[in-house]
């Protein structure tokens, strides 16, 4: 009886055999005839999103639907193919595109547990979904998958395969391929990655959204434990490194965008000229831009601006938290509260979002969004004392959303998010590469570039183009000018009757120019120009970049009352600094396509090849030593304490100091520092350029200068060095001591010259045409 139903069920098997492998083989006949062809994979182009770099290879930008990074196969380390492989097809290398034993291991899986719990998805039939199917749950797709997996097979290698699959998967955070899973969830490349980070990202195909560390990092590290596991009885790895990966401890970047370095604004700068140029395909292009921003450079730019705000900050004191949450008393409850509190708050520059949890007078302790608990105490309480004491009517409570700051020596202090805003750009004035360039205090907050788009007016740091057009009109260093009270009609200045004051206050009968200037004296300042002529000085400064247009010519002109952009005060400077050339400042060096081949380069004036010559050498020389004893003796000073001597430079603060600037330089970086408030209005009746921007301009360039040689300055043909008398600005004869000044040699003091509201030279020689103008404008 046995024997006989054994042959029966055999024999019913059989048939069933026959059947499904009939109509197995039609539908192979029907569907393999229309699988699409292979060229998608064969000539694989993934969407690459528009990368940007410094000019030393560190990542500033991403633009694209995709986070894509592609690798090729021989670049993969050996632990992340392991893991994959231990994750998704452990017979990967065995099977031809379909593993039968997959399906049928799965298959009694299922079947035991009563439900789908188990897939047979090979790696290739991943690949063949991903590039040519539907996620649709229907036998005529899975059919498609399977056979289009086998004709895969039949046409690439295993290791072409993998590599498809690598690159192409999507792992979550809008990462497509292991390379971009790596730089999100960890914030660097697939080869700087350990074991365990390997296995937490070969865990994310199974489903990216459930196994995603940064939404549900416990259901992550489950995920990655059982790859972990399955490397081990894979023996793809021993028993020591299985459990030194499982006890590692992972930290996992938070959802946002990382770079190598922050320049976001300069990187939106590059992606606004591309899309320009190219259109919608530069974000899938896979084009590479190398900017000539430097990465120490932009770093430094970066930490002395964001130390600048918070300084201006602390002198004008604490404003109060964000917001007032109530916490309730439980401490999970608290947790909860917390969390919700915090959770729409993104970390700005270094200042973190938190809630503060108890106060006293001596301590503040406040809880992060990762839930760790800082305290606050010490001199870090100093400029927040009457809150935590609750004087003068304001109270800081338990409750409160503020921001804190991380300091030296694992302290912390109690911050805010600042109301004023700054800029600083740095080039080199040699060829107009910009090195560095930070357009306010956070892209994120506002993407308004204060470094090209805001037009300020720059006070103080105008005059030495007042300055430059005098000496061309026969000034001299040495010239005497008037520096008393007087006042000008209405018609001199363009709007109302004005009376001009030095910011001190102070009078003297004379002053001679370079002390003027020095001093930063507004009476002489006016007086040169109402001596050179405002016309003439609107259309000489067209020369350094400026827009005629934008500076009337009125004698108001002299103190800085028109407006300029700070990366056109960049470029007017350049031209002191590197001899009286005009070169246009850029950003973009080189665009790469996604085969490595330029299709976009810069052609940048270079002084000494293409670069026009704009004023005298001469000019350029005599004002940077006049700009050099700003930085020695008058109201820069202070950037004494980068003890060098190849640094000039002039300090800029307009009428109520609305905005405040020093524009500085040596032969071969010029740096120019604002701050401000979007919406002008004062700063604060002590704010000065030498109080809120210098300090920025002078950390940057202890940085930027760092183990660089000075340098110096070279008097060009023409200049004469003569002793004067400090007093008269006579020229002494050879061997009295006196004052060592520059001259013109056709402008020698052979008399006292004095100038201002009736001028009086003496020249054998006519005074020079200036020479023609550049045009105005810069470029990227």
């Amino acid at each position: 009886m046995f024997s006989r139903w054994w042959h029966y069920a055999l024999a019913i098997a059989l048939g069933l055999a026959v059947v499904g492998s009939a109509l197995a083989g039609l539908a192979a006949a029907l569907i393999y005839p229309k699988l699409p062809p292979l060229e998608a994979l064969t000539d694989y182009k993934p969407k690459l999103p528009l990368r940007i770099y410094t000019a030393d290879g560190a990542l500033i930008g991403e633009f694209g639907e995709e986070r894509r990074a592609f690798i090729a196969i021989d670049k993969v380390p050996k632990y992340m193919k392991q893991a994959i492989i231990a994750a998704e097809d452990e017979r990967f290398y065995a099977h031809g595109g379909v593993d039968t034993l997959g399906v049928l291991r799965a298959a009694g899986s299922n079947l035991v547990s009563g439900g789908v719990k188990e897939g047979a998805s090979t790696i290739t039939m991943q690949v063949a979904r991903n590039f040519f199917l539907s996620n649709e749950k229907t036998l005529t797709r899975k059919l498609s998958e399977a056979m289009l997996a086998m004709k895969i097979e039949h046409n690439l290698s295993k290791d072409k395969i993998l590599e498809l699959y690598i690159n192409q998967i999507y792992l979550g955070q809008r990462a497509y391929g292991f390379e971009a899973a790596a730089r999100t969830y960890f914030g660097k490349p697939m080869k700087d990655l350990s074991l365990a980070e390997f296995a937490m990202l070969a865990g994310l195909p199974k489903a990216p959204s459930r196994y995603n560390p940064v939404v549900n990092f416990p259901r992550a590290k489950a995920r990655q434990q059982y790859v972990l596991g399955r490397m081990r009885t894979l023996k793809f790895i021993d028993e020591p490194t299985w459990k030194a990966a499982v006890e590692e401890k992972l930290v996992i970047r938070p959802a946002r965008q990382h770079f190598d370095v922050v320049a976001s604004y300069a990187a939106e700068m590059v992606r606004q000229t591309l899309f320009e140029k190219y259109g919608e395909s530069i974000y899938s292009s896979g084009y590479k831009a190398y900017t000539t921003l430097l990465r120490a450079q932009q770093e430094a730019a970066n930490r002395s601006l964001w130390q600048g705000v918070a300084d201006y900050d602390q002198r004008h004191g604490y404003r109060g938290p964000e917001k007032q949450i109530s916490l309730p008393s439980g401490k999970a409850e608290i947790e909860a509260a917390v969390a919700k509190a915090l959770e729409d708050l993104s970390p700005v520059n270094e200042l973190f979002p938190a809630v503060v949890l108890a106060v006293t007078p001596k301590l503040i302790r406040a809880q992060l969004q990762d839930g760790s608990v800082v305290e606050i105490s010490g001199a870090s309480l100093k400029w927040v004392a009457s809150w935590a004491a609750g004087k003068k009517g304001r109270k800081l409570l338990p409750g409160a959303v503020v921001r804190v700051q991380a300091q030296p020596k694992k302290q912390w202090r109690l911050a805010q998010l600042p109301e004023i805003e700054s800029a600083l750009v740095a080039l080199d004035p040699r060829n107009g590469a910009i090195t560095a360039l930070v357009g306010g205090f956070d892209f994120s907050r506002a993407k308004f570039n204060r470094v090209t788009q805001a037009w300020r007016q720059p006070g103080s740091s105008f005059k030495p183009f007042i300055y430059s057009a005098a000496l061309e009109k026969g000034y001299t260093p040495a010239t005497l000018i008037e520096n008393t009270p007087f006042t000008l009609t209405a018609e001199e200045t363009g709007n109302d009757a004005w009376e001009p004051k030095n910011y001190d206050g102070s009078t003297s009968e004379v002053e001679r120019m370079r002390t003027a200037l020095t001093k930063s004296l507004n009476l002489v300042s006016v007086r040169i120009l109402q001596g050179i002529g405002p016309y003439y000085a609107r259309d000489y400064i067209k020369r350094f970049g400026f827009d005629p247009a934008r500076h009337p010519p009125y004698l108001t002109m002299a103190l800085g009352a028109g407006s300029v952009t700070p990366l056109q005060l960049a470029a007017a400077y350049g031209v002191f600094a590197n001899g009286g050339y005009g070169v246009k400042p850029y950003l973009i060096d080189k665009v790469y396509d996604n085969r490595n081949q330029i299709v976009m380069q810069a052609a940048p004036q270079k002084v000494g090849a293409n670069a026009p010559r704009v004023i005298d050498p001469r000019n350029a020389y005599v004002m940077t030593t006049m700009m050099q004893d700003v930085v020695r003796y008058g109201t820069a000073a202070r950037a004494g304490q980068l003890n060098r001597g190849d640094i000039a430079g002039k300090t800029g603060t307009t009428n109520d100091a609305r905005d405040t600037w020093f524009a500085g330089y040596t032969p071969d970086l010029v740096a120019i520092a604002w701050m401000g408030y979007d919406q002008p209005r004062s700063m604060g009746r002590a704010e000065t350029g030498s109080q809120a921007s210098l300090p920025i301009w002078i950390n940057f360039m202890a940085s930027a200068l760092k183990n660089v040689p000075q340098k110096g300055w070279t008097a060009p043909p023409g200049v004469v060095t003569l002793t004067i008398d400090p007093l008269t600005g006579l020229r002494l004869p050879e061997g009295e001591p006196g004052l060592v000044e520059h001259f013109y040699e056709e402008f020698l003091p052979d008399e006292a010259t004095i100038g201002g509201d009736d001028p009086f030279f003496d020249f054998e020689e006519p005074i020079k045409q200036p020479p023609a103008p550049i045009e105005s404008g810069t470029a990227i």
